[in-house]
């Protein structure tokens, strides 16, 4: 492991993630919201450090909030997004506007409802993720779970399914 990475997991208190990497939550908001949609009350914002080791990923889940990731250290990040009602795939880097990359921007976006996946380019990636509203594990769901949302990425690009 890469000694910075270690360093980072140590001074910001991560642990494993259920997706994959090392996390910390940061932040929750002590006010609520409700988010109209049928779901209960939620912290009206989130936010987590996320770290991600060569080799590991953030397998493919969706989230029923709208999630902002930010880039803070490391090396860029590939994040997936996957509509499976439209069988709409995109690609973008995650990572610091520096060094005259293309492309590249330290924050993207993904809607509420939408699949996705990340994989850092290099030794480490230390990211964030602020979700609003704020994240709550009953609206998360891994794609290994959902068969029907499987299929639809398979039939789209089977190779992305190494992300699961």
């Amino acid at each position: 492991m890469d000694s910075r990475a270690a360093q980072l997991i140590s001074e910001l208190e991560m642990s494993p993630h259920p997706e994959g990497g090392y996390f910390a939550e940061l932040f929750r908001s002590p006010r609520a919201v409700d988010p109209l949609d049928g779901r209960g009350r939620r912290s009206a914002l989130t936010g987590i450090w996320f770290l991600m080791l060569a080799g590991q990923r953030s397998a493919w889940h969706v989230v029923d909030s709208d999630e902002i990731w930010l880039h803070f250290e490391g090396a860029d990040v590939r994040l997936w997004t996957f509509d499976a009602a439209t069988g709409a795939l995109a690609a973008e880097i995650l990572g610091p506007l520096a060094g005259g990359k293309r492309g590249s921007a330290p924050q993207r976006i993904v809607p509420a409802g939408l699949w996705q996946a990340a994989e850092p380019l290099g030794d480490f990636s230390l990211t964030g993720a602020c979700v609003g509203p704020g994240f709550d594990f009953a609206d998360f769901r891994m794609l290994a779970d959902e068969p029907v949302a499987r299929a639809a990425l398979e039939r789209t690009d089977r190779d992305l399914l190494r992300l699961l």
